[in-house]
């Protein structure tokens, strides 16, 4: 009997914790989030004083929109409403139009060899999105 209550009480502690840890967890203001992408990018790329300081504007601008409509968003699913098809297109359209633009200011701001690097890491990191995306789709459908 003993034994069964230590082991309620230890998967009870086990699950209050597992929840505490993702809700504990603030989230970065635009310009924090920004701040970091610029130093990391500064090390990974090499970037002069003057490149820093246009990448962060343009980081934080893009910082910005995506907190608007991850905003908007949750404030429509709260509501229970599900984008159409014709507003998923927008929003993808839309998605592709940013990134079609921020690759065309990197390219003016950084140096053909700093280019060619960033966009190979941006390669890397949207390859380990959707593994990570995909593993996440697989724990779903095996739960």
């Amino acid at each position: 009997m003993k034994k069964l209550i230590l082991a309620i009480a230890l998967v009870m502690t086990t699950l209050t914790f597992a929840q505490d840890r993702k809700q504990g967890r603030e989230k970065l203001t635009p310009e924090q989030q920004s701040e970091l992408h610029v130093k990391k990018m500064t090390l990974d790329l090499d970037l002069d004083a003057q490149q820093q300081k246009e990448v962060k504007t343009i980081l934080l601008e893009q910082a910005k929109k995506r907190e608007a409509k991850m905003a908007e968003m949750k404030a429509k699913k709260e509501k229970g409403e599900k984008p159409s098809a014709d507003e998923r297109f927008e929003m993808k359209n839309e998605m592709l139009d940013n990134q079609i633009e921020m690759k065309a200011k990197m390219k003016k701001i950084l140096k053909p060899e700093q280019y060619k690097k960033w966009e190979e890491n941006l390669d890397e990191k949207t390859a380990q999105a959707k593994e990570k995306m995909q593993k996440r789709v697989k724990e779903r459908r095996g739960n």
